[in-house]
C-alpha cells in the first residue's frame, strides 16, 4: 500500500507540473490560482496539523509564533540574499546580474517547495508508523494539493525566466522528494512535536510567498479582477479538498 502512495504522489506531481507548462500563455491565472493555493494549504492544511502534532509539547501560541519566526526568516533571506521586490534603475546593475537574481529566486522557490514536499513524504511514513486508517487519511491529503506544488514548482522557475527545461528538472525533484520522505521513515521515526514545529515553520515560508511573491506577480500588467477570482478559486478549491480530505 505505502508503495502504491509513493507512486500516486509522484504521479501526482507530475500531472500539476505539466497542467502549468501547457498553460504557460495564461500564466498570471495559473500564479493567482497558486497564491490562493499556496496561502490556503498554509493556514487550512500546515498550521491545523502542526498544532494538532505539537499535542501537549506545545501550545498553539508557540506554534504560531514558529510560523511568524518562518514568514520573517524567509523576508530575511529573500531581502537580503534573493534580492526581491527593488526598483532598480538599468544602471544599477547590469542584464546578466538581474537575470542572475531571478535565476536564484526561481531555485529557492522551488526548492522551498521540493522540501516541503519531502516533509510530506516523512507525514506520509509517519501517519502509517500510526496506523494505515491515519497513513491514508494523511497520503490523500497529501494527494491533493500535490498536484498543486507541481502547478508552484513549474511557476516558479517560469515566471523568473526560467526555460521549460529547467521546470521540468524542478518539477522531477518535487515529484521525487516525498517519495523519499517516505523511504526516510522507514528507516527511523521523527517525533511528533518535532514535525510540528517544521510544518509551523513552513506555513510562515508559505505565507510569504503567497502574499509578497505570487499574488503581486499574477496580477502585475495583468487584469486584476481575473486574477484576483483565479486566487480566491485557489483558496476554495483547496480548502473543499483539504476537508474533504480531512
Amino acid at each position: 500500500m505505502l508503495y502504491i502512495i509513493a507512486i500516486s504522489v509522484f504521479i501526482s506531481t507530475l500531472l500539476g507540473g505539466s497542467f502549468a507548462l501547457r498553460l504557460k500563455d495564461h500564466l498570471h491565472l495559473i500564479l493567482g490560482f497558486s497564491a490562493g493555493a499556496v496561502v490556503a494549504i498554509a493556514f487550512f492544511d500546515l498550521l491545523p496539523e502542526a498544532i494538532q502534532l505539537a499535542g501537549n509539547s506545545y501550545d498553539s501560541s508557540t506554534v504560531l509564533s514558529v510560523t511568524a519566526l518562518g514568514f520573517i526568516l524567509y523576508l530575511f533571506l529573500d531581502r537580503t540574499f534573493l534580492l526581491h521586490g527593488g526598483h532598480r534603475h538599468e544602471d544599477d546593475d547590469t542584464h546578466e546580474n538581474h537575470l542572475a537574481t531571478k535565476n536564484v529566486r526561481g531555485i529557492a522557490g522551488a526548492g522551498s517547495l521540493s522540501l516541503h514536499s519531502f516533509l510530506d513524504g516523512i507525514g506520509i511514513g509517519l501517519g502509517f508508523q500510526v496506523s494505515p486508517a491515519v497513513g491514508l487519511v494523511v497520503a490523500v491529503a497529501v494527494l491533493a494539493h500535490d498536484f498543486s506544488d507541481g502547478i508552484n514548482t513549474v511557476n516558479f522557475i517560469l515566471k523568473e525566466g526560467g526555460s521549460r527545461a529547467k521546470a521540468r528538472r524542478w518539477l522531477f525533484v518535487d515529484a521525487i522528494t516525498p517519495v523519499l520522505g517516505i523511504i526516510v521513515t522507514l528507516f527511523f521515526a521523527v517525533k511528533e512535536e518535532t514535525l510540528a514545529l517544521l510544518l509551523a515553520l513552513f506555513a510562515g515560508f508559505f505565507l510569504y510567498l503567497g502574499a509578497s511573491d505570487l499574488i503581486p506577480e499574477s496580477y502585475h500588467a495583468h487584469p486584476k479582477r481575473w486574477t484576483t477570482y483565479s486566487t480566491l478559486l485557489g483558496v476554495l478549491v483547496l480548502y473543499v479538498i483539504i476537508k474533504f480530505a480531512n
